[in-house]
């Protein structure tokens, strides 16, 4: 099957909102003394299915951050949210990170942990039980859960391409 194109033309009339996953400080020494310098991994999404991560480095935390915000709204993709949940399990990996996200009914909330918190609750998705295994690193656990949320397949679009209803789609 052929991979479903959901990357986002960026435009101004989104309404985004960023979240800050992780802030890593790091140091270098010279003859003159130490010099730090920041890199800040943002999340940013309208919070109806629209969703992009970025990384911003700076010599000042707020630099970073503005940076990873313009990098993230570079990087936006489409995911399919039905009835505030996602439409069907999946396991996905990147590099060290193993993400599981699984749908839930309406009450049960993100039961998620931090990173895969900041994704879920930017894209819109309001009931999900998720996992992460493996490494623990957010950089890694945001791209996973974003690969992972790619990967969904919209339940419309299925039950037009079988020719069935949505019920047909979800009680088999």
């Amino acid at each position: 099957m052929a991979r479903v194109n959901n990357k986002v033309k960026t435009t101004n009339d989104i309404e985004l909102k960023d979240r800050l996953v992780a802030i890593n400080r790091t140091t270098k020494v010279t003859k003159g003394g130490r010099t730090f310098t920041f890199a800040a991994m943002v999340v940013v999404g309208n919070e109806d299915g629209v969703v992009g991560w970025g990384l911003g480095k700076a010599g000042e935390v707020t630099t970073a951050i503005a940076k990873g915000v313009e990098a993230a709204k570079k990087n936006l993709v489409t995911v399919p949210v039905y009835k505030g949940t996602i439409p069907h399990e999946q396991l996905t990996r990147f590099s060290g990170a193993e993400v599981f996200i699984k749908p839930a009914v309406t009450g049960t909330g993100v039961k998620a942990g931090g990173a895969m918190r900041a994704v879920l609750e930017s894209v819109g998705i309001t009931d999900v039980l998720a996992k992460s295994k493996g490494s623990s690193n957010p950089h890694n656990l945001v791209k996973a859960t974003i690969a992972a949320l790619m990967e969904l397949r919209d339940p419309i679009a299925i039950s037009q391409i079988r020719g069935v209803g949505l019920d047909k789609v979800f009680n088999g």
